[in-house]
């Protein structure tokens, strides 16, 4: 296939009715539209052959057509461009046409890299399709494994284009490894990211769709992409959040996309005067959740009396809805709580709010401030101070002659 076609080749040698020039110029253009002709041809027969291949339960073949329909379109291109230029080779000193071998040797193995990206793609799609496989494969390993595989495919092109090109790989593969000593010092975060990446792919902690959130650090939202320098996490206000994956290896994560039900916790607070309904109400409760249709029975349900608070007689309600979507759990706990609200209106109780209860002073006290804001009769104000006071002392022995308290008993009264 290196060579020019014998056929074109004489023709231009040998007819001589045209000048060199006009010969050459005519096998040049008529190369380039057979090889036009010939790759449009290609394209029709392969997509014929994906229409006939999709009716049949095969997916791999239809995604190696697909991977190699425009591959073999530009083979065909790339097959008759250098047929061209050998023609205007034999016929030119233009320097450009020295390198129409090289051109041809790294064109096919960039063809070839082409139809296995494109094949690698094709895979990635059919192994991750739910529509396709009876047991797709999760989206976060077929997505490291089509990147994986895709890097392969490229260094080794790379490898085999240096090689080509004459460069030896023994003496670059050696001053890569003299080289990546010094590159992994001056790029550790970079490969510290990278082989964050290859865990999250490992232990696959997440996959894209989750919701994640951490409780170390501000990181709750849906993953959007996993890279392998960096997460791509959007959060609840839809912004975008990019984490880089060391993170991960040195912070916890919570996965509740994976939970298997959604809890409802709560605390119900009755008056105390309802202390004698407390056991039906918490009788009724009970039953209400086990033959609640969306609250899951094998899961743990615990409905009692829990404490005596401060302004109310605690019910604890602890159990497990059978959903895990978000807004289906609100609406059943919403449920949930006005049936409980129902419950204890029908036993006439009343749920507690926070109360408090103020103590007087016995009424003999209040009768005595009551008299001491008393006004007092001015008439009367001569006999009271010659009067002793017997409200100081506790008996007629406590006064002296002159019916002053004593002050060896009760102190200085006077001051």
């Amino acid at each position: 296939m290196d060579e020019t076609p014998q056929s074109i080749q004489s023709w231009v040698e040998n007819y001589s009715l045209l000048s060199l020039e006009w010969r050459v110029t005519i096998a040049v253009f008529a190369m380039v539209c057979a090889t036009a002709l010939v790759a449009f041809i290609i394209s029709r027969v392969i997509v014929r052959l994906e229409r006939k291949f999709s009716q049949t339960k095969n997916l791999w073949d239809d995604a190696f057509l697909h991977a190699l329909r425009m591959p073999a379109v530009g083979f065909v291109w790339l097959q008759g461009v250098y047929w061209a230029a050998n023609i205007a080779k034999r016929y030119s000193d233009a320097e450009i046409f020295k390198v129409n071998d090289t051109v041809l040797k790294i064109g096919i193995i960039w063809l070839m890299v082409w139809t296995l990206w494109r094949f690698v793609k094709q895979a990635e799609s059919i192994l991750a399709s739910p529509a396709k496989m009876r047991r797709p494969m999760d989206y976060t390993t077929v997505m490291a494994v089509s990147k994986l595989a895709r890097a392969v495919v490229v260094i080794t092109a790379a490898l085999v284009i240096m090689e080509t090109l004459g460069y030896s790989i023994s003496g670059v593969l050696a001053f890569g490894g003299i080289g990546g000593i010094a590159i992994g010092f001056a790029a550790k975060d970079l490969l510290a990211n990278f082989f964050g990446g290859l865990m999250v792919y490992l232990d696959r902690p997440f996959k894209v769709g989750d919701w994640i959130r951490s409780p170390d650090q501000e990181i709750e939202g849906t993953v959007e992409h996993i890279g392998w320098r960096l997460t791509t996490i959007r959060t609840f206000d839809k912004r975008p959040l990019y984490v880089p994956n060391a993170v991960f290896t040195s912070i916890s994560v919570e996965n509740p996309s994976r939970m298997t039900n959604r809890r409802i916790y709560e605390t119900i607070g009755i008056r105390y005067l309802d202390v004698a309904e407390i056991s039906a109400i918490v009788h009724d409760i009970r039953e209400m959740l086990e033959n609640h249709e969306e609250i899951d029975s094998d899961q743990t349900l615990i409905v009692n009396f829990a404490q005596f608070n401060h302004s109310s007689l605690d019910i604890m309600v602890y159990t497990f809805t059978k959903t895990v979507e978000w807004v289906k759990y609100h609406a059943i706990k919403q449920d949930v709580l006005l049936q409980i609200s129902e419950i204890i209106g029908s036993y006439g109780a009343e749920v507690a709010f926070p109360t408090r209860t103020l103590h007087l002073a016995d009424p003999v006290r209040l009768d005595r401030e009551a008299d001491a804001k008393r006004p007092r009769d001015d008439s009367h104000d001569d006999e009271s101070q010659e009067r002793p006071d017997y409200r100081e002392a506790d008996s007629l022995s406590d006064y002296d002659e002159d019916g002053k308290a004593d002050r060896t008993t009760y102190g200085d009264v006077d001051s």
